[in-house]
Parts: structure tokens; C-alpha cells; sequence
């Protein structure tokens, strides 16, 4: 699972925000890994720190799924990693979600009823 991270004009890229960006990504969806080309995570500030009301940092997360359409999930948080964070936990729900879905069709055991969430 190829990620890749970017950023508004007011966060940093840098190799600590990488590196908290792929082990959240892998915590949640690392399950998901081998049907997971591509995890896009996009990170912004959405307002100045002098009109900040606390939730102003913005993740939304786009996974790129074999044979499938891309999905996208959005969350807003105090900092970067609850929004980091809360994205990756929608994510996962949705792919579980799906997942469980096309296995049922397929005539294979969904992931929930093995694995818990």
C-alpha cells in the first residue's frame, strides 16, 4: 500500500508527520493492505491560528481499491493526528463495510465473523 501525503500552504510535510500518517494508516488499515494500492491523505488548516475555534485542521484520506472506485472519507479535528485519526477510523469502517459486502456475494466468510473490528 503505496501512501501518499499532502499538504496545504500552512502544515509541513516533514518526515515525523510521514511517519504518524503511516502508522495510524497502518493500525487501521492494515487489514486492508492487500486489496489497498493507494492511500492519499490530505491535511489542511482550515482557518488562522488568531480565528481558530479549535476544529480547524481538516484529513481527508482517499484509498484507492483494486477493481474498485477510489472512496474518500473527511474529518475535522483539534490537531493533526485527531484528524489524521478520525479519518482513518471512518476508512476503515467504510472498507469493512464494502469489503464485507462483495465477500458475501462472492460466497466467502465476511471479515466481521472472523475477525473482530
Amino acid at each position: 500500500m503505496q501512501v501518499q501525503i499532502n499538504t496545504d500552504n500552512q502544515l509541513s510535510a516533514d518526515e515525523a508527520l510521514r511517519a504518524q500518517a503511516e502508522a495510524i494508516l497502518a493500525t487501521e488499515l492494515g487489514r486492508f493492505s492487500n486489496r489497498i494500492t493507494r492511500v492519499e491523505v490530505h491535511l489542511s488548516d482550515e482557518s488562522s491560528a488568531a480565528k481558530s475555534n479549535g476544529m480547524d485542521k481538516r484529513c481527508v484520506i482517499e484509498a484507492r481499491v483494486t477493481g474498485r472506485q477510489p472512496v474518500a472519507v473527511t474529518n475535522d479535528g483539534e490537531t493533526v493526528a485527531k484528524a489524521m485519526t478520525g479519518a482513518a477510523r471512518k476508512l476503515h469502517t467504510l472498507l469493512a463495510s464494502t469489503f464485507d459486502k462483495l465477500d458475501h456475494k462472492k460466497g466467502l466468510t465476511p471479515l466481521a465473523d472472523i475477525m473482530p473490528a
